[in-house]
């Protein structure tokens, strides 16, 4: 397959991985740890109650971000034909920009804004490399 064609396809592959993930889990935190009285899906009532959640709240949203960003950078790398770890970054930086954009849709802690920026998506990124890379090497002897 064309060089270019594959590296594109682990963009999209790792982003709609990663993003199915991200919702999955997003979704399970809201029926394992709901919140009385909101209805989720509306995104005004959403952001003013966001300020009043407990840690707990975010426990999910943080593993959302986190593992949707390392399952994504994960595909990007084993599917990318070239500059693999290029690519895995280049889903955290993807999923870095969401991050920021939710921040300011609905505005949380500053606590847990501080810890989801910093440790969930590029650090995820790379780990997700890595991890497809250790699998590669492996595979390989």
């Amino acid at each position: 397959m064309n060089p270019i064609l594959r590296n594109s396809l682990a963009v999209i592959a790792g982003f709609a991985g990663g993003s199915i993930i991200n919702m999955g889990l997003v979704q399970l935190g809201h029926v394992l740890i709901p919140i009385a009285g909101i209805d989720v899906n509306d995104m005004e009532a959403f952001a003013a109650i966001m300020p009043s959640l407990e840690a707990e709240h975010f426990l999910f949203p943080f593993l959302a971000h986190a593992l949707g960003t390392l399952v994504g950078a994960f595909l990007a790398y084993r599917i990318a034909a070239t500059h693999k770890m290029k690519f895995a970054i280049a889903i955290g930086v993807l999923f870095l920009a969401g991050g920021i954009a939710v921040n300011y849709m609905l505005p949380g802690p500053t606590w847990f804004t501080i810890v989801d920026i910093l440790f969930a998506y590029i650090p995820m990124a790379w780990f997700g490399g890595k991890i497809a890379k250790r699998l590669s090497t492996n595979k390989q002897t």
